[in-house]
Parts: C-alpha cells; structure tokens; sequence
C-alpha cells in the first residue's frame, strides 16, 4: 500500500493524472452529445454501445497504455536516470509491481469513469432507458484485456523509453481498428491489441435479446458468446501472466537506461 501511495503521489504536477481521468469525462460527453443530436429509436442502446466501445478500446486503450506508461517512466529517468528510483532500499519486485499496480489501477479506473459518464448521462440527461450491467460488464472485460498491454508497455517503457511505448501504442491503435472488422474474426485471439475491443463487443451480443422475446437470440442460445469469451480471456491470462513474471526476472538484473538510448 505504501507503495502505491508513493507512485500515486509522483503523478502529482504531471499530465498522467489528467490523462487518466479528464480524457474519458470528454470522451463519454462527446459521445453524449452525439447521440443527442439522434433520434431515439428501440436499437439506439447498440448503436451506443457499438460506437462507444469500439472507439475507446480501440483508439484510446491502445494509445493510452503506450502514453501513460511511458509517461510514468520519463518521470523516472528525468530524476537521475532513475538512479533515485532502482537506488531505493524496496525489493526491485515490489518497485516494478508498484509501477504495475498504479498503471493498472488509473487505467481501469479510466475505463470505468468513462463508462459510468456515459450511463449517468444517457439516463439523467437524455432521459433513455440503457441496460446498465450490460455495459459494466463490458467496461470489465475491457480491463482484463487491456492487462497484457500495460504489462508489454511497461516493460517496453523500462528497456527502450517513452518514445518506443508511445511508438508501439500507436501501431497498436491500427491493429485494433482492423481486428475491430471481419478481418479479425479468426485471428483475434491471438493479437493482444483486439483483445480489449472483441472481449469488451462480447456483451454486446445480450443488448440484442429484446423485451418481448421468448428466447434469446442464437448468437447468445448456441453458446458462441461463451466460446468467444474462453477463446479470449485464455491467452489474455496466458500472456499477461507471462510478462509479469518476465518482466520481473528481467527488471531485477536491470541497472537503468541512459536518456540518450
């Protein structure tokens, strides 16, 4: 805990805390607004949720896992070369779970603010019914696939700096555009980027078993939601399991990074 006090205290007077929380209340008012400006029609609730999700996993995840952890280790090598930060008496386990942690912790956060922005102002302010659980287990499904990608980012932003993760996260917003269409359909779940868009898509499917429907549709009957979900949440697992323990075996033997690398 101590630790997550202290990395959440560097972020004071930098652009992460604004990032982090500012970005998804301009977000969901944009999308808002939006759809303020259409009629409300018995399907507007996917229309909102397809356009949602699929821009904010798909563009502001990708981008904003590379950002935000190259971010928070610039701020590092700016203070020495992080000298300050390896030279510290913690475990070099607990120095990187910290950085982890607190990555983890705004970014879910983020996704979450967004999403609870969205619903407060569909409900309150444009007066529409909106399947609340529905889009929370969306927001969930987007965070567990969005975990790999901070971990590789973090990693990437130890080893070879901001511009690297920032590089990456940015050829990552166009794999996740093209995995969000047909082309993905058979290799999603082995591309780390398509994962918070397809994962999150998944609850999509239940908006469509309609008040007045005896059974629910056959994309949601047959099984295949589920199957998808396994197909996704495995590898999302596998892999985020595999960086950690990576990145910490490499981090240990670390011994910083000059600025002019």
């Amino acid at each position: 805990m101590k630790i997550l006090i202290s990395e959440w205290i560097k972020t004071k007077r930098t652009p992460i805390r604004w990032l982090a929380f500012l970005t998804p209340v301009i977000f969901a008012a944009l999308i808002i607004w939006y759809f303020s400006l259409k009629a409300i029609m018995i399907d507007i609730q996917i229309s909102i949720f397809q356009v949602f999700f699929e821009a904010w996993t798909a563009l502001v995840i990708p981008f904003g896992a590379g950002l935000i952890s190259g971010l928070m280790i610039h701020q590092e090598e700016l203070a020495g070369s992080c000298n300050g930060f390896l030279g510290s008496k913690l475990p070099r386990r607990d120095l990187y779970l910290g950085k982890l942690s607190i990555l983890i912790l705004l970014a879910s956060a983020s996704t979450l603010l967004a999403v609870l922005v969205l619903l407060l102002g569909l409900s309150f302010i444009l007066n529409m019914y909106i399947s609340w659980p529905i889009f929370i287990i969306a927001a969930i499904m987007a965070m567990i696939g969005t975990l790999p990608l901070l971990a590789f980012h973090l990693w990437i932003s130890f080893a070879w700096g901001m511009g690297a993760s920032i590089g990456i996260g940015g050829g990552g917003v166009l794999i996740a555009a093209l995995m969000a269409t047909s082309l993905g359909n058979k290799i999603w779940q082995f591309v780390p980027w398509a994962w918070p868009v397809r994962l999150a898509g998944l609850a999509g499917a239940y908006l469509l078993y309609l008040p007045g429907m005896k059974l629910p549709p056959e994309i949601i009957s047959s099984g295949f939601i589920a199957d998808q979900a396994i197909k996704g949440l495995i590898p999302t697992a596998v892999l985020f399991v595999s960086l950690l323990v990576g990145g910490l075996i490499w981090f240990k033997r670390w011994e910083g990074r000059k600025i002019s690398d």
